[in-house]
């Protein structure tokens, strides 16, 4: 088993995944080291948004292999799950947009301190707990770049009101929270300026290289030459011929709450029985993708 402290290698071969009435993506190869940054480009209804859920043991693969940290799926999907974390999944890990930026910190924290820990540290003293959660927080926000002072309301600002790279630090500072050793962002370029789609890559390219091992679904990868030591692995969806036809994948595996630590590693509440809109209904921007609603339909929830 991979022994890195911080960010998870990330492997496959032959890796895809399929639901009743077609593929949602396959033939998808990749090797990245732990503290990479991987992309994944393609077009709506390419299986972007499942690759992210599969990567993640959130949904279960038909046919090839992969491993993340060590960990094989689909045999280890729960212990993938318990080491990577969901952010910016619409439908599937989003924010609240009725509840302020401080009451969806609050609530993660409290999650993360509750479910998070060791019987040991639930033991002790009040105080000592929230200045660790305290710490969590602070130091989530930090790296993903959103100071709170610098919000309309503060902390009071409600997630309405948010700008959308706003949104995006603070979804990706609720994932970081648990410390995870893969980070999945889905929808990572969407709709932002130039400006501010460079600004959201210089966010993840800093949690690679901070050691955290970064998932980044996106329309366009990021521009520019790579760091100094970083390393930038590109996935394409949908630009390869498929094979011919085979059997359908296996539903995907109901998840055990306590594998997750809060609301924005929500996709394990929405695989075990969240509804997700219809292909008509879905948030603006997010995979229209034939395949991806014909795997979450072998839950029963489409």
């Amino acid at each position: 088993m991979d022994s890195t402290p911080h960010g998870a290698a990330v492997t496959a071969a032959g890796f895809g995944l399929k639901g009743p009435r077609g593929w949602a993506f396959r033939n998808i190869d990749l090797t990245a080291g732990p503290g990479s940054l991987i992309a994944v480009q393609g077009p709506s209804g390419s299986g972007r948004t499942c690759l992210l859920l599969a990567l993640t043991g959130r949904m279960k693969p038909a046919e090839g292999t992969a491993e993340v940290g060590g960990l094989p799926l689909p045999k280890k999907m729960a212990a993938v799950r318990a080491v990577s974390a969901l952010a910016h999944v619409p439908g599937v890990a989003e924010l609240d947009p009725a509840l302020t930026v401080g009451e969806h910190l609050r609530e993660r924290a409290l999650l993360q301190g509750r479910f998070g820990g060791s019987l040991r540290a639930l033991l002790r003293p009040r105080r000592e707990r929230r200045a660790e959660a305290r710490a969590l927080v602070d130091g989530a926000l930090d790296a993903a770049g959103l100071d709170p002072a610098s919000l309309p309301k503060g902390i009071r600002t409600s997630v309405r009101d948010l700008e959308r790279l706003e949104a995006l630090r603070l979804s990706v500072a609720l994932a970081l929270v648990g410390g995870p050793r893969l980070l999945a962002v889905d929808d990572t370029d969407l709709k932002l300026s130039d400006e501010e789609r460079a600004a959201a890559w210089a966010m993840l390219r800093g949690l690679a290289a901070a050691g955290t091992t970064v998932l980044a679904v996106c329309s366009e990868p990021p521009e520019g030459d790579k760091a100094p030591g970083e390393e930038l692995v590109l996935v394409r969806t949908g630009d390869r011929p498929a094979p011919a036809p085979e059997k359908a994948a296996d539903p995907i595996e109901p998840v055990d709450p306590a594998d997750t630590a809060g609301p924005t590693d929500a996709a394990d509440t929405a695989v075990e029985g969240d509804s997700r809109p219809a292909a008509d209904g879905r948030a603006e921007g997010h995979d229209d993708e034939e395949g991806a609603v014909d795997a979450f339909a072998e839950t029963g929830r489409a």
